[in-house]
């Protein structure tokens, strides 16, 4: 996957981002509340794919996020594995008021890493925050489960929106970050080349640059946060 950086125009990177995990953990509230402040509290699964564009700004950068909605139902994963390929971030999602799609969390992050085409900048997202009383699965056991993966962690709630920006700006953040580094290293590459620095350039984020999650001795894991 290339992304372009133009001179005298304002730079304009688009990053695949899928979300996934079991069917009615809120996944498509969650990008519902994000893209347009919206929740639907009898909204259907999602049958197949679904994706939005949403635009943000990073250090005076205009970057595009295009979010694909990944139905959970098993009969349609063959149908959704297709689209992890060019993914560059994913939001994994389970319900803390329901311990099984805790427990998939482990099976969602081996079908991405099996259909990825690289290693992807993951969130692992405990939605449904505001089920205090229902709540089956501990901040703690979250946190911990992110800490072995080397996952970021949140909490979000999409019926009260808190954290719900914060899951989706957090992935986007890191691949601008990686991606910054990325093309700093390229042109100082071709400084020492050419002894100048090209006009204009392409780069390609590669999978060696999301290793793990770990970037220049940096991990995921130093970042978590709960409602």
């Amino acid at each position: 996957m290339a992304f372009y950086t133009e001179e005298e125009q304002t730079d304009d990177y688009l990053f695949k981002i899928v979300l996934l995990g079991d069917s009615a953990v809120g996944k498509s509230n969650l990008l519902s509340r994000f893209a347009r402040d919206e929740f639907y509290p009898n909204s259907k699964s999602t049958i197949g794919v679904e994706f939005q564009t949403q635009k943000m700004v990073i250090n005076g950068k205009e970057v595009k996020a295009q979010i694909w909605d990944t139905a959970g139902q098993e009969r349609f994963r063959a149908v959704t594995s297709a689209y992890y390929r060019g993914a560059v971030g994913a939001l994994l999602v389970y319900d803390i008021s329901r311990h099984q799609t805790f427990e998939s969390v482990g099976r969602w992050l081996n079908e991405l890493h099996t259909h990825s085409d690289m290693n992807v900048v993951t969130i692992l997202v405990g939605n449904k925050s505001d089920l205090k009383e229902g709540r089956e699965v501990k901040t703690a056991e979250g946190k911990s489960l992110a800490e072995s993966q080397g996952l970021f962690f949140i909490e979000t709630s999409a019926l009260d929106s808190s954290n719900v920006a914060a899951a989706f700006q957090t992935v986007v953040k890191e691949i601008y970050d990686i991606l910054s580094r990325k093309a700093i290293q390229s042109q100082e590459l071709k400084h020492k080349e050419t002894g100048r620095i090209p006009d204009g350039q392409t780069v390609v984020l590669e999978a060696d640059d999301i290793d793990g999650g770990k970037m220049d001795g940096q991990s995921q894991k130093g970042w978590c946060c709960s409602s």
